[in-house]
């Protein structure tokens, strides 16, 4: 009974959003959005190792000591599915804000304000954390390391907001320009021995390839199948050869210690992968619109997408709490601070991902309002007659209106763009979601 009762209460609540959803709505969108945002989670978690020497933390990598997990980095490299969803959903809006009357300067204003306000939070805490940590003894390389990794990540929000910014100047490029810079870019870097900054060029020219695809697919550009078929079998062949013939690293994330990255800055390489990885996205968005349709599957996607930027800006903080944590009961715990050197580390590491999911949500708990607009605390939720939360009339927005925008949704809510929202016994407004 005891274990029945939750599980009713969770199918009730799952009921009322899909009921709030509004039909027009395309979830494959924010399933997309949901799926790019785990896998950058779920690969730091598992690619990045913080091991105890000296009394202190330094950071290294299973990739970096087991060159064979290379392929791991394929799966949980999704940031391209990210832009791509971005670039679609901020086309969309910027072409139903500019046909409402909505000027730019107010469109842009929005959405950077929904972006960058949970940012605010994470660096107040880690500037008072950091300078406590220095205060009390801690070493500078070990607060380095931490601080590293919690900023690290924030290179993706500033690419994102410059082209969110740039989106009426964009929105109508055809990916082949920036495709040919980033190209240009690596024959001069790698073929001509070229300055190592010129790379750093390829951090707009790279993501504004998958940016621009998302605004052609909300243009009806991927209407039919074969463009996508054509982008995931073009994008293949050409990592292939990059990487075989090329003398690209076959890891799609940074390693440390490696001579090249494929990330930082993106080579052609990790563009072509992109394509690949938008192609198949864009190929499964009917089926993963049909799962979608499941009241279930729906309720989780949209509650991830609601909280997808504080997810994005905690869990690293969460993986570091979990570890420092650790080192009050052994300087030695397997998977968490022993060196990533063999698979049987991968094993007892896929353990602890529980471990730093928990702590995650505890993080959200505590920093999550700040995705909301105006960082307002949320108003709690009315309960129905069975006791489970009632989904807000005020969240089941117009579709119009979450037409435009970035979104995720449930009833209707946002995250690095993204537009509509739903959670148990509290309920954000419309805005909240979106990114």
């Amino acid at each position: 009974m005891r274990v029945r009762e939750p599980l009713a209460r969770w199918s009730a609540l799952a009921d009322r959003i899909d009921a709030g959803t509004p039909a027009a709505r395309d979830r494959a969108v924010d399933a997309l959005r949901a799926f790019a945002i785990l896998g950058v989670v779920l690969g730091h978690w598992l690619v990045t190792a913080l091991t105890s020497a000296d009394g202190g933390l330094s950071t290294t990598s299973p990739l970096a000591l087991m060159s064979g997990l290379a392929p791991l980095s394929w799966v949980f490299q999704t940031l391209a599915v990210f832009f791509l969803v971005g670039g679609h959903v901020a086309a969309q809006g910027y072409e139903s804000a500019r046909g409402r009357g909505v000027p730019y300067g107010r469109w842009v204003g929005q959405r950077l304000g929904r972006l960058f306000r949970p940012v605010a939070a994470v660096l107040v805490l880690w500037s008072l954390a950091s300078a406590g940590m220095l205060l009390g003894g801690v070493g500078t390389d070990t607060v380095r390391t931490l601080l590293k990794l919690v900023l690290s990540p924030l290179w993706f929000l500033l690419v994102f907001a410059a082209l969110t910014a740039a989106t009426p100047l964009v929105s109508r490029l055809s990916p082949l320009w920036p495709l040919a810079v980033v190209a240009s870019v690596d024959v001069w870097r790698f073929g001509f021995d070229g300055p190592a900054w010129i790379g750093w060029v390829n951090v707009a020219a790279g993501w504004l390839v998958p940016y621009t695809l998302g605004a052609a697919w909300s243009r009806g550009a991927f209407a039919r199948r074969t463009p996508a078929a054509l982008l995931l079998g073009g994008g293949i062949a050409a990592t292939a050869g990059l990487i075989l013939w090329g003398g690209y690293p076959a890891s799609m994330v940074g390693v440390p210690g490696a001579a090249v990255s494929n990330l930082n800055p993106p080579t052609l390489a990790a563009v072509a992968f992109g394509l690949a990885q938008c192609g198949l996205a864009l190929l499964l968005r009917d089926r993963l619109a049909r799962w979608m349709s499941r009241p279930r599957a729906w309720a989780k996607v949209a509650l991830v997408n609601l909280s997808a930027m504080t997810v994005f800006l905690w869990h690293q903080t969460a993986m570091m709490a979990v570890t420092t944590l650790g080192l009050l009961v052994s300087a030695d715990l397997p998977g968490l601070h022993t060196v990533p050197d063999s698979p049987q580390w991968i094993a007892v590491r896929l353990l602890w991902l529980p471990v730093f999911a928990a702590a995650l949500a505890v993080c959200w708990a505590a920093f999550h309002t700040y995705e909301q607009a105006g960082g307002r605390p949320r108003v709690r939720a009315r309960r129905g007659s069975s006791g489970t939360p009632a989904v807000p009339s005020r969240i089941v927005a117009s579709s119009a209106a979450t037409r435009g925008s970035i979104t995720p949704v449930v009833p209707t809510a946002p995250t690095p763009a993204a537009d509509s929202t739903v959670t148990g016994p509290a309920t954000p407004s419309r805005e909240a979601l979106r990114a």
